[in-house]
């Protein structure tokens, strides 16, 4: 038995999809208006939160953000969004660690552990891109690397509050993530 069936495919695709093509969209746009990173990070980790819930099983949020940097690439985005692909290991490792069952059992663990999740991946995608990808200007009006980190974290608690309150409006209307069989 494989270890991602085709419905685990799946999900990562479209999941890996939605992040790479809206991200590529919008993103751009919201930085040229403002300067600030907060929309990659609300599509990202509300897209990750969702995979998370949705498959719950380690590797699962690696590949969707390796294939999401795979689109981001393919479609001409920027080299920076290797500190997202960091970032989604990071997470990946963090959901495991936390147990797909605890984070998932009740709302309040979702919202706690997904949140911590959300905020220490953002985390270090800023900090990796602070590091290695920005200079000049854009990193020194907003505090350099550490302040360019505190902005991804805040990205990080508007789509871990989306991802949050997505996974609890599907659950509150009895969608789970469970196969049934006929």
């Amino acid at each position: 038995m494989t270890y991602f069936n085709s419905r685990d495919v799946a999900a990562i695709a479209l999941c890996a999809a939605l992040w790479g093509v809206l991200n590529l969209i919008f993103s751009p746009i919201f930085f040229r208006m403002t300067g600030l990173p907060f929309l990659c990070d609300l599509i990202g980790f509300s897209v990750l939160i969702i995979a998370a819930w949705w498959i719950r099983k380690l590797g699962a949020i690696t590949a969707v953000g390796l294939i999401a940097t795979a689109i981001n690439f393919a479609l001409g985005g920027g080299i920076h969004f290797l500190g997202f692909t960091a970032a989604s290991i990071v997470f990946d490792l963090m959901t495991k660690l936390m147990g797909y069952d605890n984070a998932f059992k009740k709302s309040i663990y979702t919202g706690v552990s997904m949140m911590v999740a959300a905020i220490v991946s953002a985390a270090v995608a800023g900090y990796l891109i602070g590091t290695f990808f920005m200079a000049g200007p854009a990193l020194a009006n907003w505090g350099g690397v550490l302040g360019w980190a505190g902005l991804h974290t805040i990205g990080g608690v508007i789509g871990g509050a989306i991802g949050i309150f997505l996974i609890l409006a599907l659950k509150s209307r009895n969608i789970t993530t469970k196969q049934t069989s006929k």
